[in-house]
């Protein structure tokens, strides 16, 4: 299996703006900028992208795990902050609140350490993860 996204360019790295699309279409010559990365301008930017990949990922492998487990998750919402510094994406962290008849707080834990540790933006990124998760 192969995904693909591509970019467009066109002026100076602070001035210039740029387009994002991906294969499916989702998203289609979406804006990014110097100010959408660095300051709060419209459009989105390579690190919010990634923040979204990891979520998604992240959430769909605690499902799998779960359900390996022979259980069903209600829910799992999952939020992912990016840290970008001294031109280098430094950590992700990981928000993490499920819902999951039957399963206890420990097992829970054990299992959530297993999808960040296994998930594959988790294994691309190769930087820390950080995690804080919740059972409710």
């Amino acid at each position: 299996m192969k995904r693909s996204a591509s970019a467009n360019w066109k002026g100076t790295g602070k001035e210039g703006k740029g387009t994002v699309s991906t294969e499916t279409g989702v998203l289609k010559d979406t804006a990014y900028s110097f100010t959408s990365r660095f300051e709060n301008g419209a459009g989105t930017n390579p690190e919010e992208l990634i923040a979204a990949a990891h979520a998604g990922c992240f959430s769909m492998k605690l499902s799998f795990v779960i359900s390996g487990a022979g259980l069903t998750p209600g829910s799992i919402d999952t939020k992912a902050t990016i840290t970008f510094e001294n031109g280098a994406i430094t950590n992700s962290h990981l928000e993490v609140t499920a819902s999951v008849p039957g399963l206890d707080a420990a097992k829970f834990a054990e299992m959530a350490e297993d999808a960040r540790a296994n998930c594959p933006i988790s294994k691309l990124l190769n930087t820390d993860i950080t995690m804080d998760a919740k059972l409710v």
